[in-house]
């Protein structure tokens, strides 16, 4: 198929966390059609699994802040695959929230899920890949809001301002066997995008105003995955994807008069 031209996942196993909906679904979905074994985890079992040709991935339910669920999945990945070649990070998120009223115990949730949590992940990930022959990769899905203002989700955006750290450290602690990297998705559509820009005129406007003309789409972050787990990319480790195409229109050329005419 064109989509995973040259990029054949037969025989690997891919754990994409958080792969029942939105972007992970999308990513999950994609390694599925590429050939691969693909776990997904969540809290509850989704009404409909990523699958292709009769091969559905294998939903495994726990809480991923629980350490000890945690440790059971990887047992579980390993008893049941005996093999594990690339972790997608995806599992995270926020709503919306004033900094200046937030609780501690709600930032503290927020850094806890989009930090420490895929720190969790990725240790269990590499002690298994460590002991492989060809090791392994893990791909956190960071945020470009770990590069920009967040207002809102200032607590998310400073957990995946973290995560970058993490990424470049790891990358240097695990090598060569284990690559690490990072994949950081502008404004991505999902089946949840009407709570953040309202109606379809609302997504559209929203997209109006990206370079690219459209706001991403999770088969675009699930592109870059593929690419990122596989043998194309094994020199790539410890940097950071932005996938934003091309950014946000600055808002001073909005407001600017310099160009406008009578």
């Amino acid at each position: 198929m064109q989509f995973t031209n040259g990029l054949d996942y037969t025989g690997k196993v891919v754990l994409v966390t958080g792969g029942t909906k939105g972007i992970g679904a999308g990513i999950a979905q994609r390694f599925l059609e590429a050939g691969a074994e693909v776990v997904v985890c969540g809290r509850q079992a989704p009404q409909r699994l990523p699958a292709v040709e009769g091969r559905a991935a294998d939903f495994y339910a726990l809480d991923l802040r629980d350490v000890d669920a945690l440790s059971a999945l990887f047992e579980h990945i390993s008893a049941r695959y005996g093999r594990l070649d690339v972790v997608v990070n995806n599992a995270g998120g926020s709503p919306a929230a004033d900094a200046a009223t937030a609780s501690p115990r709600f930032s503290e949730s927020i850094i806890r899920l989009n930090l420490l949590v895929p720190l969790n992940v990725a240790q269990f990930a590499n002690r298994m890949m460590q002991q492989q022959e060809r090791g392994g990769a893990i791909v956190f899905i960071g945020s470009v809001s770990a590069s920009r203002p967040s207002p809102g989700t200032a607590a998310y955006g400073a957990a995946k301002a973290g995560v970058l750290a993490l990424v470049s450290s790891l990358a240097v602690e695990w090598a060569p066997k284990v690559r690490v990297v990072s994949v950081s998705p502008g404004l991505i559509r999902t089946e949840q995008s009407h709570l953040h820009y309202g109606d379809e005129a609302g997504v559209e406007a929203v997209g109006a105003g990206i370079p690219a003309g459209r706001m991403g789409e999770p088969d675009d972050v699930a592109g870059a995955c593929l690419f990122a787990g596989s043998a194309y990319a094994s020199y790539w480790s410890g940097t950071n994807l932005l996938l934003h195409g091309g950014g946000e229109k600055p808002a001073f050329l909005s407001s600017s008069t310099a160009n406008q005419v009578g």
